[in-house]
């Protein structure tokens, strides 16, 4: 529980350090409205459609008895839809990272800066590896995308502990993306990020489940992410054994 209430503690500290340097860091709000836009015409072009997609997917139920076509039709499009904001929440932020990573790169190096003036982190991977593991990291997702919506199938299963890890696997994704800012800086890799992070579960969870949460709520996932990015250095720092000052 301490380590819980230490990861949501980060990501209001997080929230709070780019509030106190709101003009210097304004612009990082840009990649995340792009983003955004991106994602809304996605969706709702998915939700226009998922009708017909699902009912071309399943022609074998054109020759059953009313009404369980549009039983299983109806609880397809809502599986289908909510698979698609599974995967728009864990990739958002890659996405939003990939195109603004001059702008996160230079934040994160504010953080660190302003926690040990004196031991800043740099400069890092390479570009090529920095590139591998991200398309490692969105596969990942896309992995455990059709893992959830396969198991979505399963009585009793489906509808009580899918939601559930599926609200776990997101908060643990979207903390190791934010977080891969700051490791990449320390010349972390993928696998390295992973056993940092799965040596603390709680503490991502705290930070990365109620980040999820509001993330499905679009404009604030554009206003909290400078601030995500901002509490996953420190989080990043705290899971390293980096010295974390209080007063900044």
């Amino acid at each position: 529980m301490r380590d819980l209430a230490a990861g949501f503690g980060y990501l209001l500290q997080g929230q709070r350090w780019v509030a106190t340097h709101r003009r210097r860091f304004g612009y990082a709000l840009v990649p995340g409205l792009i983003a955004l836009v991106l994602y809304v015409v996605a969706i709702v072009a998915l939700a226009w459609f998922v009708g017909d997609v699902v009912a071309w997917a399943t022609p074998f139920a054109d020759h059953w008895a009313s009404p369980w076509p549009d039983v299983l039709r109806g609880f397809l499009d809502v599986l289908l839809l909510v698979l698609c904001l599974f995967l728009a929440v864990t990739t958002f932020t890659a996405l939003t990272l990939a195109l603004g990573q001059p702008f996160y790169e230079a934040l994160a190096e504010h953080v660190d800066r302003s926690q040990s003036p004196d031991e800043v982190p740099g400069p890092g991977l390479s570009t090529w590896r920095s590139i591998k593991d991200g398309i490692a990291l969105v596969l990942r997702a896309l992995a455990w995308a059709v893992v959830l919506f396969a198991a979505g199938f399963l009585p009793v299963v489906g509808q009580t502990v899918v939601p559930v890890v599926g609200i776990g696997v997101t908060g643990f994704f979207l903390v190791q993306e934010l977080t891969t800012v700051a490791m990449q800086r320390r010349g972390v890799t993928l696998r390295d990020q992973l056993k940092l992070l799965r040596s603390r579960r709680m503490l991502v969870w705290g930070f990365g489940i109620p980040l999820a949460a509001a993330f499905l709520v679009p404009f604030v996932a554009i206003v909290l992410m400078p601030g995500a990015v901002a509490g996953a250095t420190l989080l990043t720092r705290e899971v390293r054994g980096e010295p974390i000052s209080s007063g900044n």
